[in-house]
């Protein structure tokens, strides 16, 4: 009796379940497809213009000019009135050392000059003339007397007046007169190049003397000072570093790959660390003609103003390089890009469907970002798809 009560129950649960199978096939059929309804959307086109492109580089700041200042001359360092970062201009006392010594040589000098110069019969300013010279003039004077004498001799010699033998001694005497007039122009020239030497002895003892007082070569800062009063220095030893900083030499790294791309007069963008946020300008003065072996990479060298001194030697700076302009980039607003594991796609809107392209982003302009690959000029991209869109979806622009 069990047996068939639980073989009658089940059959019962098997013909309700047909019966709602059956029942639900029915009402599915009966029941048309629901259409999605387009999603309404805001739309952009594609904007194609040209834009300013730069190149990224990193390099540091130097000195426009830096020199290691030197004594020229031997001595005793007596006065020091500048001191380590004091603004010079050029030719401004940097250290003075002891001029004893040299003032010493240039008086002697040029009293050996003058004892020369007396003994040629020569004046400041006065040209030399062998002819004007005392004794050249006194031996002229006696050849001429002799050669006069010689006349009037041979003329008696005619007359039978005088011996022949005064004759000849007259005749002698003009030869002796000639000799001493040569001897007194070559001399008179010796003593002029005596002169001339004594002279370059006055400019050389001169310049010893001015030597004493060292000087900027340029405007710019004293770096450094080396010596105080009292130490004795020798020809060519340091005293001081000055250096030029306005302006300030950029010098700057550029890839191999991209040498191609920088040129003199180029503008140049660049910041530093020690004013983060705050740009600074400068030129491109100088490309060097080869690139460095050792970096694979191009030094390039730019200038930038910098009057008040906030710039210093040894800043390391990053720099964009201006680039010249090149053919129309492709622009979309930065929200039109969804990025999803390093992937860019956009959704272009075509025939009230959107469709997604992966596509290569370039550089961000403002609020636009460049696209350049995967878009043409004109396409209608949707502006705002994050998490909304799919591929193939109906859209409504609005």
């Amino acid at each position: 009796m069990t047996f068939d009560v639980k073989y009658a129950a089940a059959g019962a649960l098997l013909a309700l379940s047909a019966l709602s199978a059956a029942c639900g096939s029915e009402t599915s059929a009966a029941t048309p497809a629901v259409r999605p309804e387009p999603l309404t959307i805001a739309a952009a086109a594609v904007e194609s213009r040209p834009i300013d492109r730069y190149l990224s580089v990193t390099g540091s700041l130097a000195a426009d000019e830096q020199a290691e200042v030197s004594a020229e001359t031997a001595g005793r360092v007596v006065a020091t009135p500048v001191e380590r970062g004091s603004r010079v201009a050029e030719g401004t006392l940097l250290v003075r050392v002891s001029d004893t010594e040299t003032s010493a040589q240039l008086t002697e000098a040029e009293a050996n000059a003058g004892q020369i110069e007396a003994r040629l019969g020569l004046s400041a300013g006065q040209p030399f003339e062998a002819a004007r010279v005392p004794d050249v003039m006194s031996a002229k004077a006696s050849l001429e007397w002799a050669e006069a004498e010689f006349s009037r001799i041979g003329s008696l010699l005619e007359q039978k007046v005088v011996s022949q033998s005064e004759y000849d001694q007259r005749r002698t005497q003009v030869e002796a007169a000639r000799q001493q007039y040569q001897a007194a122009l070559n001399g008179a020239e010796q003593s002029y190049r005596s002169l001339q030497a004594a002279r370059a002895r006055i400019a050389l003892a001169r310049k010893a003397a001015a030597d004493t007082s060292i000087r900027a070569p340029f405007s710019g800062l004293v770096a450094e000072r080396l010596v105080s009063v009292g130490d004795y220095v020798t020809r060519g030893a340091r005293v001081a570093t000055v250096v030029r900083i306005d302006p300030m030499r950029v010098e700057l790294t550029v890839p191999e790959q991209s040498v191609a791309l920088v040129q003199p007069g180029q503008h140049v963008t660049m910041t530093v660390d020690a004013y983060r946020g705050e740009p600074f300008t400068a030129t491109v003065r100088f490309v060097s003609p080869s690139v460095r072996a050792d970096q694979r990479a191009l030094t390039v060298e730019a200038v930038a103003p910098n009057p008040d001194g906030r710039l210093k030697p040894g800043l390391f700076v990053s720099a964009s390089i201006q680039q010249p302009s090149t053919a129309p980039a492709l622009l979309v607003p930065a929200t039109a890009v969804e990025t999803v594991a390093g992937t860019s796609r956009v959704y272009v809107v075509k025939d009230g469907r959107v469709e997604e392209r992966i596509v290569t982003l370039g550089v961000g302009v403002g609020q636009k970002v460049e696209i350049a690959s995967g878009l043409a000029a004109g396409d209608l991209v949707a502006t705002e798809p994050r998490g909304r869109l799919l591929d193939g979806a109906p859209v409504r622009v609005q």
